[in-house]
């Protein structure tokens, strides 16, 4: 009687079994996993006394979406940053500034290195613009420029959409076309003294500061707006376009 083929036998010509070929697909699984856990390893033991590492756009500056605004408010002075330490600070204003009014509230001591613009109307959303400032400019020159690309932004958004958002971004763009009281927060780069006295200034509702190494890139920016007092809910959005 005729035994039956064993599955484990070997192929023609020479090949492994099944077994043979079941356990060196095992082996080379392992082989991979253990690869991996060794880069893993490798890059832990690189970053180490580094402190964690953050992604492009990472550090929230700003009240979370539906905050209560004194509890966002209370929290902001333990973010400052030790004695002798310079970081990155939101500060976030009571009202809208014309660009000379938020060059002189920066100051040379906490030199702006970015600008939130926002066009006030009642009752009617508009964009937030940001726009990065050159390093050693005069302040109120670079804030000039930035109100003007944001201009060029609004137009090119009023190009592009249809029916109220081209209407708002009409109106944006008239209000950008001139000085306008549109600064609604600068990102500045100070110490601790220099950011507490920023806080103190008349007309600066909130500073918020990241931690110490963090590049501007790094930032995520999402300013208190002077209408929203009880918390950062969105505003109305019902208003008559101008």
């Amino acid at each position: 009687m005729t035994e039956p083929p064993d599955p484990d036998s070997h192929d023609e010509g020479g090949l492994l079994t099944r077994r043979g070929r079941r356990w060196l697909i095992v082996v080379c699984v392992l082989g991979v996993l253990v690869a991996v856990g060794y880069a893993a390893a490798q890059a832990r033991s690189s970053s180490a006394g580094r402190g964690p590492a953050v992604a492009q756009g990472q550090v929230r500056l700003g009240p979370d979406s539906g905050e209560a605004v004194p509890d966002y408010l209370a929290r902001l002075p333990a973010t400052l940053p030790a004695p002798g330490e310079r970081a990155p600070a939101l500060v976030q204003l009571d009202r809208e500034l014309t660009t000379d009014a938020a060059a002189a509230l920066a100051g040379s001591a906490s030199p702006a290195v970015e600008v939130v613009f926002r066009v006030p109307i009642p009752r009617v959303q508009t964009a937030l613009r940001f726009e990065t400032l050159p390093a050693g400019a005069p302040v109120a020159a670079a804030l000039d420029t930035a109100r003007q690309r944001a201009g060029h932004a609004a137009e090119a958004d009023a190009s592009r959409l249809t029916d109220r958002p081209a209407a708002v971004a009409r109106a944006e763009a008239a209000a950008y076309a001139g000085p306008c009281a549109c600064v609604v927060a600068l990102v500045v780069s100070a110490d601790r003294a220099g950011l507490e006295a920023l806080a103190g200034t008349p007309g600066v509702r909130a500073v918020e500061a990241a931690p110490a190494g963090v590049t501007l890139p790094e930032l995520a920016l999402s300013p208190l707006l002077p209408e929203q007092a009880t918390a950062a809910t969105p505003l109305p959005d019902d208003g008559l376009v101008p």
